[in-house]
C-alpha cells in the first residue's frame, strides 16, 4: 500500500478521483437546491393574492393615514376654490349693480340670463330674465344720424337683429342707437353695444349688451336749440327796444314842451323797464340750462 501511494501515477489517479467525487457531490447539491427553489416559487404562483389582512399592521396604518391626508387636502381645495368663486361672483354682481348703464346677458339659446337694475330701470321691465332680443326690443329700429344733419334717421334693422348678428353669426362687436318704447308707453333714447361673451376654449357663452340712456342728452340738446333761438330773438327785442330808447332820447332832447318831454321820459323808463325784465328772465334761463347742463355732464362721467 505504502509502494502503491509512493507511485506517482497510482498518487494522481486517486487525487482525480477524489475531485470528481466531490464535483459530483456538490452537483447533486445544487441540482436538489435548485429543485426546492422552484417548487418553492410554483406554490407561491398557485398560491392566492396576498390581501389587506396579509399585510403587515403598520403599512395597511400608514395607507389609511395617506388616504385621509389626501382626502382632506382634497376637502381644503374644494372649499377654498368655492370661497374663491363666491368672492368673484359677489364681486360682480355689486359692480353690475351699481353701473348707470344697463347690462343684459344672452345665452346661446338667445334669452336674458341676468339683467342688472339699470338695465330693468332704462327698459321698463320688472324681470327680463328668459326672454328673447325680440321680446325686448320688439319693432325698435337702429336710427342713424345723416350726413349734415343732427336730426337721427331711422333705418331698416332692428335692435333685435343686432343681439342676433352677434349671437348666431359670431360678429365683432356693434353698436347702435334707437328710440325705445318701455312697456309703458315712455319712449327713450338708447345706445346699445353687443358684444360677444367667448369661453376658454374660443367657443361662444353669449351675448352682453350694453345699454345708455341718451334721454337727458337728447334733452339738453333740444334745450342747446332752443336757447339759440332764444338768444337770436332776445338780440333782435335788444336791439329793437335800445333803437326805441335812442329815439325817445333824441326827441326828448329836441322837445320844448314839459309835458311832452315828461311823457317822452316815462316811455324810456318803461321801456328800459321792459328790457331789464326780458335781460333778468334771459339770464335766469341761461343759469338754469348750465346747471342742468353740469348735472348732465357729472352723470355721463359716472356712467
Amino acid at each position: 500500500m505504502v509502494r502503491l501511494l509512493a507511485n506517482p501515477l497510482v498518487l494522481r489517479a486517486l487525487v482525480l478521483l477524489f475531485g470528481a467525487a466531490s464535483a459530483f457531490m456538490v452537483a447533486i447539491w445544487l441540482m436538489r437546491t435548485l429543485r426546492k427553489n422552484i417548487a418553492a416559487e410554483a406554490d407561491l404562483g398557485s398560491g392566492a393574492a396576498p390581501t389587506l389582512e396579509n399585510l403587515p399592521l403598520h403599512l395597511y396604518n400608514t395607507v389609511i393615514q395617506q388616504l385621509k391626508q389626501q382626502k382632506h387636502e382634497l376637502q381644503v381645495q374644494t372649499l377654498a376654490e368655492q370661497r374663491r368663486a363666491r368672492t368673484t361672483e359677489n364681486f360682480s354682481q355689486a359692480v353690475l349693480s351699481h353701473l348707470s348703464s344697463g347690462v343684459l346677458v344672452f345665452g346661446v339659446n338667445g334669452l336674458v340670463k341676468h339683467a342688472n337694475p339699470a338695465a330693468k330701470d332704462i327698459l321698463g321691465f320688472h324681470s327680463p330674465s328668459g326672454m328673447s332680443a325680440e321680446d325686448i326690443f320688439r319693432n325698435a329700429c337702429v336710427s342713424s344720424t345723416g350726413a349734415g344733419s343732427n336730426h337721427p334717421v331711422l333705418t331698416s334693422n332692428r335692435l333685435s337683429d343686432e343681439v342676433q348678428a352677434v349671437l348666431r353669426e359670431g360678429s365683432k362687436c356693434r353698436q347702435a342707437e334707437a328710440d325705445y318704447t318701455t312697456p309703458a308707453g315712455r319712449t327713450v333714447r338708447i345706445t346699445l353695444t353687443v358684444s360677444p361673451v367667448p369661453a376658454i376654449d374660443g367657443s361662444l357663452l353669449g351675448v352682453a349688451c350694453l345699454i345708455g340712456d341718451r334721454s337727458e342728452f337728447e334733452k339738453i340738446r333740444h334745450q342747446q336749440e332752443l336757447h339759440g333761438e332764444i338768444s337770436a330773438e332776445m338780440a333782435l327785442e335788444l336791439r329793437t327796444s335800445l333803437a326805441m330808447i335812442a329815439g325817445y332820447a333824441q326827441q326828448l332832447a329836441r322837445s320844448r314842451d314839459a309835458e311832452g318831454s315828461a311823457r317822452l321820459a316815462a316811455d324810456i323808463a318803461s321801456e328800459a323797464s321792459h328790457l331789464d325784465r326780458r335781460i333778468g328772465g334771459f339770464l335766469a334761463a341761461k343759469n338754469n340750462f348750465e346747471e342742468s347742463s353740469a348735472r348732465a355732464g357729472v352723470a355721463g362721467v359716472n356712467s
